[in-house]
């Protein structure tokens, strides 16, 4: 990745020649992990973003949900719009049916404002501990409270093994609480790990869940990233009806070699060999999570 002058970074763009999955995606799939920006003269950057993100739209967004079969997905406002959440709402508003989201928000949002964001398509609202940015815990069980008669859950983006206590924690939420990208585990602790093993807990509590994306985020190989088979493989064991399946797309702030998403798909199937189970991770749990079809 390149920098600009304002110390953001420039990420590189998603692979556009998508590969199809190797095995059969079954109808009503999800991807529940996404980000579309921009335009940015329509959809200004927030000052405050520590990337800046590739040149790409909703327009290859569903081009390559299309291309893998995908007839769903969940798109999280990302920190380069901030707490202007217009660009995932006026997403969803062109794809009512095919799209929910997760928000930003904070402590000034008014419960009209959080009520006209849960007509748009909106089912919960994202906490960042490891950039820092955004609302923090104290803060977000506040807003819990608040959005817990809409039924949305609370998403964190952490690091499991900051927190080995996670299941206690977020078992006394107001809400179900999700967590990216399978709590992004250490391969070097391993999936007995502290943090990872307070991950399952939470999961087997029945009050949180967890994503299966993004294995690049903290694995310490190229692709396949194959030192992140384990952690999926142990969540699916655990708590197969708590977890849902994200592409993270297009990859932001990711080196190069840049993924694609067809082979991230395929992870799937060596995580999820039965093809039942996939379907309960890929259809099943995203309709009860974020309500598609209702």
């Amino acid at each position: 990745m390149a920098h600009n002058s304002s110390e953001h970074a420039i990420c590189i763009g998603p692979q556009l020649q998508i590969k199809p999955a190797s095995f059969a995606v079954p109808k009503g799939s999800a991807d529940c992990h996404a980000h579309v920006f921009g335009p940015r003269e329509r959809y200004p950057y927030s000052d405050k973003r520590y990337y800046t993100p590739p040149p790409v739209f909703v327009k290859e967004y569903i081009e390559m949900h299309d291309a893998l079969g995908i007839e769903r997905g969940v798109l999280v406002q990302s920190a380069v719009h901030g707490i202007n959440n217009d660009v995932i709402l006026d997403t969803i508003a062109q794809y009512p049916d095919r799209l929910r989201g997760v928000g930003l928000i904070d402590e000034s949002f008014s419960d009209a404002e959080l009520d006209r964001m849960h007509e748009g398509g909106v089912r919960g609202f994202r906490v960042n501990t490891v950039a820092k940015i955004g609302v923090q815990m104290d803060a977000a069980r506040k807003l819990a409270s608040r959005v817990a008669r809409l039924g949305w859950h609370i998403q964190f983006l952490l690091d499991v093994e900051q927190m080995p206590n996670l299941d206690t924690v977020f078992g006394e939420f107001p809400t179900e609480v999700v967590i990216d990208h399978m709590g992004r585990p250490d391969p070097k602790l391993g999936v007995e790990g502290p943090g990872f093993q307070a991950l399952i807990r939470l999961l087997k509590s029945g009050r949180g869940w967890t994503k299966l994306s993004a294995p690049y985020r903290t694995s310490l190989q190229h692709p396949p990233y194959s030192d992140m088979n384990v952690f999926a493989q142990a969540l699916i064991a655990a708590a197969p009806d708590r977890l849902v399946w994200g592409s993270d797309w297009p990859h932001v702030t990711l080196e190069t070699p840049m993924p694609n998403d067809g082979d991230l798909l395929d992870m799937l199937a060596v995580w999820a060999p039965d093809p039942g189970t996939r379907a309960r991770i890929l259809v099943d749990n995203p309709v009860a999570l974020y309500g598609f079809g209702s």
